[in-house]
């Protein structure tokens, strides 16, 4: 039997003069959704980092009450302080049925250059997970993967672009919110 093909279900979110652009590696399956954006699985404290960094407050952008986040307020929170996202994988195929990065196999990768071409006041990348760094590192040559928390250069179109290299926000990366939450807050101060 033949794994189905999926194709990302999220147009990438460029707002004009992003000056970030984040990068994950998939969506989980629809069934885990609660919003029809990037991390939209409710166990997954990608907001809840955004709520902790800028706000002191981790349930910022979350809605308890129908547990999901406020969107709206995400997005335009977004587009204000220049976050752009997409993730590294255009087609996969999940070979058990989960979002982990093992059990991905990317079957056509995001054109990275097309995205960093129109995001074109952008100064760095944000790679959450392993698999979403690698496929960039691998992608624009970058031999000196960053460690967690760091960046490496690298250059674009006659650009210098910092990689930063984030842990995943996905409960299965055993480190509390609170603590990936100072990663990147390291990084938002350095390049918003």
């Amino acid at each position: 039997m033949s794994i189905e093909i999926e194709t990302h279900p999220f147009a990438p979110f460029l707002p004009k003069g992003a000056k970030l652009l984040m990068l994950g590696t998939f969506p989980a399956t629809p069934k885990r959704w609660c919003m029809e954006f990037y991390y939209p699985n409710f166990q997954n404290d990608m907001w809840r980092i955004f709520g902790i960094v800028f706000f002191g407050d981790k349930n910022h952008f979350v809605n308890t009450e129908h547990k999901t986040f406020f969107l709206d307020d995400l997005k335009a929170f977004l587009a204000e302080k220049g976050v752009a996202i997409s993730d590294t994988a255009r087609r996969i195929r999940r070979t058990t049925g989960t979002a982990s990065d093992k059990d991905l196999e990317i079957v056509e990768a995001t054109d990275l250059d097309a995205l960093l071409h129109e995001l074109g006041d952008c100064k760095a990348v944000l790679t959450a997970g392993q698999l979403a760094t690698k496929v960039f590192t691998e992608h624009f040559g970058i031999t000196e993967k960053p460690e967690m928390g760091q960046y490496a250069e690298f250059t674009f179109e006659g650009r210098t672009l910092r990689l930063y290299r984030m842990p995943s926000t996905s409960r299965a990366y055993p480190i509390k919110a609170e603590k990936k939450a100072e990663y990147y807050r390291k990084m938002f101060e350095e390049i918003l």
